[in-house]
């Protein structure tokens, strides 16, 4: 019990500081009193284009980076495989996919991206369980289908992109995670569908921890499995879908943040839920941060460095798998 009350601790004044560090630092730096001084105060121009401009990416940051770390843990009990990340077993890449194709054939749907995201998240899903299921889920077989299925619809993207021509003017923010020029808008957006996500996820947390039993035990007590199953991979798509639409495709944070809440935190998902949802917008956040001030006035996406990250990560579990 310490340790998680002192986990919870550390990680919410990490995210603090990190908060207060992100909001001062860039083109636009700001002492720390300066900043809270202007904060309430009207007619500062460096505190506008803050307001106007850092604000919206870092509240993107927060809630894409909760979304898609509650997203793995929903994934990773659902299929009940430590390796399932939307961003590795195809999720993502289907919703960019869906996303990229409404966008440059019916732009006037433009507003209804969410769902198409959505649907396009859960078709991949589909194809994953559909196409690793016999007899049981194989935790190999799924990552080797997911794998597959992420570089069909990556590949189909990139096609897409290389035929479109001029029809993709947003395919940038699609494809990649650079989180500049985010707006209001995209905050309305995201925080929407992601508090909705996220408050469903952790109404789901009882289900996802009888999801630990074998599926005779689970049947004899008279839970339903594969409504359970269903609901739970719906939240998860959910989560990934809106941090695709809004933050771009994101891999590796769904399989990196719940790995390190189980150790900080254990297994239980009514602690796990929302201590693995601050840990994923902290790192996010971090991410992104060092990404835009390390190599000023050049920037390296968010994407990029969870790449760097995440790739050894996940040799080392499946090593260790």
């Amino acid at each position: 019990m310490r340790k998680r009350i002192a986990s919870y601790v550390i990680v919410s004044l990490l995210l603090v500081v990190t908060i207060v560090y992100s909001a001062t630092t860039g083109s636009i730096k700001m002492e720390f009193f300066e900043f809270f001084g202007a904060l309430f105060e009207q007619g500062n121009s460096q505190m506008e284009a803050v307001r106007d401009l850092r604000f919206p990416r870092m509240i993107v940051a927060l809630f894409a980076g909760a979304a898609l770390s509650v997203s793995g843990v929903l994934l990773q009990s659902v299929m009940r495989n430590p390796l399932a990340d939307a961003g590795i077993i195809g999720i993502s890449s289907g919703a960019a996919f869906v996303q990229l194709f409404i966008i440059s054939f019916f732009p006037a749907l433009f507003f209804m991206t969410p769902l198409f995201a959505f649907m396009g998240g859960a078709f991949a899903c589909f194809l994953v369980f559909a196409l690793s299921w016999k007899s049981g889920l194989s935790p190999l077989k799924l990552i080797l289908v997911g794998i597959a299925i992420n570089a069909m619809f990556t590949g189909l993207t990139e096609a897409f992109i290389s035929f479109g021509g001029s029809l993709n003017v947003s395919a940038s923010s699609v494809i990649g995670s650079n989180l500049t020029m985010r707006t209001w808008s995209d905050v309305s957006t995201i925080a929407t569908y992601g508090t909705i996500g996220l408050v469903l996820a952790f109404a789901l947390y009882s289900w996802c921890n009888l999801l630990v039993l074998q599926d005779k035990t689970a049947k004899s007590i008279g839970f339903h499995v594969a409504r359970a199953r269903l609901l739970i991979a719906a939240v998860a798509v959910l989560l990934a879908a809106i941090s695709v639409v809004v933050a771009g495709v994101i891999s590796f944070v769904g399989l990196l943040v719940p790995h390190i809440a189980r150790r900080l935190v254990g297994y239980d998902h009514k602690v796990l839920i929302p201590f693995t949802a601050l840990l994923g917008a902290l790192i996010i956040l971090l991410a992104d941060t060092l990404g835009r001030t390390i190599v000023a006035p050049l920037e390296i996406p968010a994407s990029t460095l969870m790449a760097i990250i995440g790739g050894p990560f996940l040799i080392f579990l499946l090593r260790k798998e």
